[in-house]
């Protein structure tokens, strides 16, 4: 073992947490160096947690990225969600709790409000500042938000192009301990989410990008068949859920062609996410119903 491998070690768990569409996930990716989360322009993305998980010579920071928090309204599927970004806070070591550059709005409030006081030091990342045309305005933003809540720091970047990200990671690395422990998963492990989970995902991310506006929310993806045929190919089946028999006809498009769509730019994503050539055949079927059904839910790996 090196003098290096002797030394002590930073680990620890990172929470990225905030309203829908604060830019959580672009982070991740970016921060880890890899796409693991998906990302649109559309809210409520994301709904699982996942952890992205970078390692370095001297340091291990699992990032935990969370379901935008929400007004759920009535709908069983919006309170698991909820649940599930509120539950991801326990036994994390650092909070980031974004924004953006629309400012402390009743959106960002609620999600405030909801985590209520977690154990860890709670930082705030104002993101998308390269949005504003004035950096004066991030001024009464910080004013704002420094009379709400003490932060540890107030944190100005943009995700999506990488500005003040690599400041993001030092302020991380002073903020942990170092100890004797070594790391808490594999260096070559990047997140916590096997191939089956990240291809169903791919195939929700051209729904969301494909669609567009068009996208019914409650739209779900199940993979029913998925064989590794050798070291080089993989082959799945995947039904698309919807609620009503009208969203059907919107993701199957005229003749088919806007399922196969989706099904030939996911299967490009898959492949180069896993490095294997990926077959995949898509249904799309009408479950009415299904995103206030708890055992449905259940079976689609919506848990709290």
């Amino acid at each position: 073992m090196t003098k290096q491998d002797k030394r002590a070690k930073k680990f620890g768990f990172v929470a990225l947490v905030g309203p829908p569409n604060a830019g959580k996930s672009t982070l991740m990716n970016h921060m880890i160096g890899t796409k693991i989360a998906i990302t649109s322009r559309k809210p409520q993305t994301t709904r699982h947690r996942i952890l992205g998980i970078k390692t370095t010579d001297d340091a291990q920071i699992v990032f935990v990225d969370t379901p935008g928090i929400h007004d759920p309204g009535k709908r069983q599927l919006n309170k698991v969600i909820n649940k599930t970004a509120i539950n991801s806070l326990e036994d994390v070591d650092i909070v980031l709790f974004m924004m953006d550059d629309r400012g402390w709005n009743e959106e960002v409030e609620l999600a405030f409000s909801a985590i209520g006081k977690p154990k860890a030091p709670v930082y705030l990342l104002i993101n998308k500042v390269d949005k504003l045309g004035d950096k004066k305005a991030l001024l009464p933003m910080i004013d704002a938000a420094q009379k709400r809540h003490d932060f540890e720091q107030i944190i100005p970047l943009s995700a999506m192009q990488s500005r003040d990200t690599d400041a993001l990671w030092k302020t991380l690395l002073a903020a942990l301990t170092a100890d004797d422990m070594g790391y808490g998963f594999p260096p070559d492990q990047v997140t916590d989410k096997s191939q089956r989970f990240l291809a169903s995902e791919l195939v929700r991310e051209q729904l969301f990008r494909q669609l567009g506006q068009e996208l019914p929310y409650a739209t779900a993806v199940e993979i029913t068949r998925f064989e590794v045929e050798d070291d080089d190919f993989v082959s799945m089946d995947m039904t698309i859920w919807v609620d009503r028999d009208g969203q059907k006809g919107i993701i199957v498009g005229k003749k088919g062609a806007k399922l196969k769509e989706i099904g030939t730019r996911a299967r490009e994503q898959m492949q180069a996410l896993f490095g294997k050539r990926v077959h995949v055949s898509l249904w799309v079927k009408v479950r009415k119903g299904w995103a206030d059904n708890a055992r449905m839910l259940k079976s689609l790996g919506y848990t709290e």
